[in-house]
């Protein structure tokens, strides 16, 4: 086992999250360089770092926001295709991303409130499927690579849905495998060795297949299937080190 992969399931997330705020300051100076460009701050390295809980994938940490390639087509997605990041909007984030919590924080046009269970960088600590919110609360809400973690997706998702506000919007990323048409979960599957052989890593509790979508519009969300690698050029997807055909589900009340 490589020592990325070591730590990442060795170490509690809490405590790596708030290690990384001391250590990538001194790799992105060792791997500064010309050939790959994280987008979300603009900085480039000549190479960035692997990651991945059981097959390490090469070249996808950016070293300086430890943004991931789902995190880098998301901004990109936002900056180029919504408002954003200049109209006033009351956003909620669970479970924030270090990539973009103090960019969304200094945003002025963002009335910007982050919550979650577990992570140490939250403004409230709250169960995504009991939600300490109003009902109709937030313009956005972005909650991504979080309800493989929970077992009663539906009340998660019906939760989102209920404190967004009417036309509001929602990104809710997963890691998906599109050569699935349903999605895969067993709940008798307990030990976290066995749930990183089933399920890809071990604190996760299902595999999403295409039914996902559906999935959401269940609890009545309206959803866009947007597969926005298509509207990119190859040199960006190169550069940005993105992956290809990774769809982004964009959901509206």
């Amino acid at each position: 086992m490589n020592l990325f992969k070591f730590i990442l399931n060795n170490i509690p997330r809490p405590i790596l999250i708030k290690v990384s705020y001391w250590v990538r300051p001194l790799i992105s100076i060792y791997l500064k360089g010309n050939n790959y460009t994280d987008p979300i701050d603009g900085k480039s390295f000549r190479k960035f770092l692997p990651y991945g809980y059981e097959k390490q994938r090469l070249n996808v940490l950016s070293p300086s926001t430890l943004s991931l390639e789902r995190h880098r087509l998301l901004w990109l997605y936002l900056k180029n295709e919504t408002d954003f990041f200049t109209t006033q909007k009351k956003v909620l984030h669970i479970a924030p991303e270090q990539c973009f919590l103090k960019i969304f924080k200094k945003q002025k046009n963002l009335d910007y409130i982050t919550a979650d269970l577990y992570s140490p960088i939250v403004d409230i600590k709250a169960d995504i499927c009991d939600l300490p919110f109003n009902d109709n609360s937030f313009d956005v809400i972005l909650c991504n690579h979080v309800l493989e973690h929970i077992e009663d997706d539906h009340k998660a998702m019906s939760e989102l849905y209920r404190v967004l506000k009417s036309g509001g919007l929602g990104i809710f990323q997963i890691p998906q495998d599109l050569n699935r048409e349903k999605t895969y979960e067993d709940f008798s599957i307990t030990s976290p060795e066995e749930k990183a052989k089933h399920f890809g890593q071990y604190d996760h509790v299902r595999i999403y297949g295409k039914d996902y979508f559906d999935r959401l519009r269940n609890v009545g969300f309206k959803v866009q299937e947007i597969n926005y690698s298509k509207e990119l050029t190859e040199e960006q997807i190169t550069k940005y080190c993105l992956t290809k055909g990774e769809i982004l589900p964009v959901c509206f009340k």
